[in-house]
């Protein structure tokens, strides 16, 4: 079975590197639906990896100067509190019953089909900001709002995994259009650090953390990544993303029918 994983993690590396969507909203569903990992593990053992991963590019955008930490700051203002208010709300949880399983399958279905969403629609939200973008209410409360914004990502990374990749780079090309994109990426890839270490320590003192299979998906999706960025060039990435938010949605859709 570590092959298996390690092969999923080079396929999922290979996608990220390619369309630079987070792994999250591929390797945790793989790991529930193909698998049959409990979701509270999957979902613990993929923000660990997604901790992990995303420390090296943090330390590359940091070095190139990608990073407006004042907004890296603003967002984990919000979202460190949520996640830590929402390991605790599930640790209350009867322990044994399928509720922390439930919540997490219905919870993962909704951030994926959002995330498909954001992949879809993201061009025509930055337009829409951009030509919004001297609104009274982004001026007064920008720094609130991004606040806000980090909260809400804080809960669904939480709880799914999801979000801290497409979601966040879509909230933050929405509340910043002047910012360039690049900026963007390596702002919230710095902000998904702090944020799934916290998260994924909370499921792991929660008993939802497999070291091993952590280990597994670490060997394959790192050359992955590596081969996906290199050869991404090569591939209509619009046909790829379109490819990807469909498959999301009938993940998503399955996810909370289920």
């Amino acid at each position: 079975m570590d092959i298996l994983y390690t092969l999923s993690g080079f396929a999922v590396g290979a996608i990220v590197g390619l369309t630079g969507v987070g792994g999250g909203s591929l390797m945790t569903p793989l790991l529930v639906l193909l698998f049959g990992v409990h979701p509270a593990t999957a979902v613990g053992t993929d923000l660990l990896y997604a901790a992990l991963t995303k420390a090296s590019g943090t330390v590359a955008h940091g070095r190139k100067g990608h990073i407006e930490w004042a907004i890296t700051g603003r967002l984990a203002l919000g979202s460190i509190p949520a996640a830590a208010i929402t390991i605790f709300i599930l640790s209350q949880l009867p322990k044994g019953s399928n509720a922390i399983g439930q919540i997490i399958s219905n919870g993962l279905g909704f951030a994926l089909v959002l995330t498909a969403i954001a992949i879809l629609f993201g061009r025509k939200l930055r337009e829409y900001a951009a030509r919004h973008e001297d609104s009274t209410l982004r001026q007064c409360c920008l720094g609130k709002i991004t606040i806000a914004v980090g909260a809400i990502l804080g809960v669904l990374v939480t709880i799914s995994s999801v979000g801290a990749g497409a979601l966040g780079v879509a909230a933050l090309f929405f509340l910043y259009p002047k910012l360039s994109p690049v900026k963007i990426v390596g702002s919230d890839v710095a902000h998904a650090v702090p944020l799934t270490l916290v998260a994924g320590l909370g499921h792991w003192m929660l008993g939802g953390v497999d070291w091993s299979l952590l280990g597994s998906l670490l060997l394959g999706s790192l050359p992955g990544i590596w081969l996906g960025t290199h050869i991404s060039a090569k591939v209509p990435e619009h046909i790829l993303r379109r490819l990807l938010a469909s498959m999301l949605i009938l993940i998503g859709g399955k996810l909370i029918i289920a």
